[in-house]
């Protein structure tokens, strides 16, 4: 049995996650790739807990906070992501370690080395076989993301936050083959064309 493949879907607050994942999730439905969604930091019982401290707790220290969404990864994959793979599932993932990376490395400005121990530790040479980082322009992401609800923990941080967050994003997709970067400020259409094209061509290469 081939392992399954491993999908993960980044990008800064209002750049059309949920909409692309839902789009994602409905082009493998059509092709009958099997598969399970989930997210970061969350995607267990543990994970999920630790998701509610971390976006609607009270003052948490930036090293707890980095801490707390490797202590969720672990769980994440010992009990889901990895079970999956291993049973030739694909999983769908909003967010994983990149994510960390910019919001801890970028916006918090942690060291880069402390996030790349705890990667080591937690996941080892384990990386996603596609990365969709879906990008836009700070200010355009931001307008979009205030019609939604009210913002959590994280997303009430400053706009030199979120610039932080983008250009560390944007480094990191420099830096590894795996990136496919969307322009998010195309129309949806245009944005699923890319994302379509990005997936066909990860089931080409493993046929």
């Amino acid at each position: 049995m081939k392992a399954g493949l491993f999908i993960t879907v980044e990008g800064t607050e209002g750049v059309g996650k949920s909409t692309n994942l839902a789009f994602i999730e409905s082009w493998l439905s059509e092709r009958n790739i099997p598969f399970i969604s989930t997210r970061e930091p969350g995607g267990t019982e543990l994970g999920e807990s630790l998701r509610n401290l971390l976006l609607h707790g009270g003052d948490v220290c930036d090293k707890a906070e980095l801490l707390m969404m490797f202590a969720a990864r672990a769980q994440h994959l010992q009990e889901k992501i990895l079970p999956a793979l291993a049973q030739g599932t694909w999983v769908v993932c909003d967010r994983f370690t990149d994510s960390t990376f910019a919001y801890q490395g970028g916006g918090r400005q942690l060291p880069l080395p402390w996030i790349e121990q705890l990667e080591t530790l937690v996941h080892g040479d384990r990386q996603p076989d596609l990365t969709l980082l879906l990008d836009a322009p700070v200010e355009v992401g931001m307008a979009r993301a205030a019609k939604r609800s009210a913002a959590d923990r994280i997303e009430a941080e400053s706009l030199a936050f979120f610039n932080r967050v983008r250009d560390q994003f944007l480094a990191r997709a420099a830096q590894f083959e795996r990136y496919a970067v969307v322009d998010a400020t195309q129309t949806l259409a245009d944005v699923q064309a890319q994302i379509a094209m990005r997936l066909q061509a990860l089931v080409d290469d493993g046929q």
